[in-house]
């Protein structure tokens, strides 16, 4: 039960959206985790600032996960999202945060996991 929200401070055309959620989908598997239980957000045109700038665009992106996952794992992770947003979006990779977080508890379908 995995949910990537990423926030990007430019914009994202539908096509660019699709192929990041292509791409993202593949890259849970590297965390032991399925797309048919990934959920999605992206929200664009934040007004994100990093280094004190908004010189150049920049992404912020939260990967929660039920359970937990490896640190060579996460590393793995961090990279291929990285790789994901560079080629897609062409951003720089200094300016990417991925943050994750660890879950116990998940509530689904009225109950919880």
């Amino acid at each position: 039960m995995p949910y990537i929200s990423t926030q990007i401070s430019t914009s994202l055309s539908p096509d660019k959206e699709t192929a990041l959620k292509a791409k993202f989908g593949n890259a849970i598997k590297l965390l032991g985790k399925t797309e048919s239980w990934l959920m999605l957000s992206f929200e664009d045109n934040c007004r994100l600032w990093f280094q004190g700038n908004q010189e150049k665009p920049c992404a912020f992106v939260v990967v929660k996960l039920f359970g937990k996952a490896s640190p060579e794992a996460y590393e793995r992770m961090t990279a291929e999202v990285t790789r994901i947003l560079q080629e897609e979006l062409a951003l720089d990779p200094t300016r990417i945060y991925v943050q994750y977080e660890e879950v116990s508890h998940w509530g689904w379908n009225a109950s919880n996991i």
